[in-house]
């Protein structure tokens, strides 16, 4: 369907209309008659659009409702980051030089899951793709030298202007 066509509020009613009627268990055929399209394929592919916009739309609220989560998860753990931490035993905490001993295995931990949330929002916004690798055959490489071979030939032939 032209990009227009899937803008077009009244081809989106449409479809609404259409895939209510699946819902409702009606066949293709006959939405496509009661809808007066051409055919059943085009009831179908009227019902597709609705289901991959509601998918899309769906996956977007979900992502943004994580993002969100992953948010106060990161503020909490700098909040936990940025505290003083002692070391404590039964009787209270311990003191060092007349100074409460500080105690860094917290700040660790909250390093820790901090880098894990990052992670995690990294993968759901898609940031850690991937990335394209070309791969080529021997055959490819070998043709790729003997190539670069004859423009090196060429070039010391234009330089020089000795054939030999």
């Amino acid at each position: 369907m032209p990009p227009r066509a899937r803008n077009n509020p009244a081809t989106a009613a449409r479809d609404a209309d259409a895939a209510r009627m699946r819902i409702a268990g009606k066949t293709y055929e006959q939405i496509a008659t009661e809808l007066r399209y051409p055919n059943r394929g085009v009831a179908y592919r009227a019902v597709q659009r609705i289901i991959a916009a509601d998918v899309r739309e769906t996956a977007d609220e979900l992502r943004a409702l994580e993002l969100e989560r992953l948010d106060r998860l990161y503020q909490a753990g700098m909040q936990v980051l940025e505290a003083k931490h002692y070391t404590v035993q039964k009787d209270g905490v311990i003191w060092h030089d007349g100074k409460p001993l500080e105690d860094d295995a917290p700040i660790l931990a909250a390093i820790d899951r901090l880098l894990k949330i990052q992670d995690r929002r990294a993968k759901l916004l898609g940031l850690d793709a991937p990335t394209k690798v070309e791969v080529r055959t021997v055959g490819q490489i070998e043709a790729e030298i003997a190539e670069l071979e004859r423009r090196l030939v060429h070039r010391d032939l234009a330089e020089t202007g000795d054939p030999s």
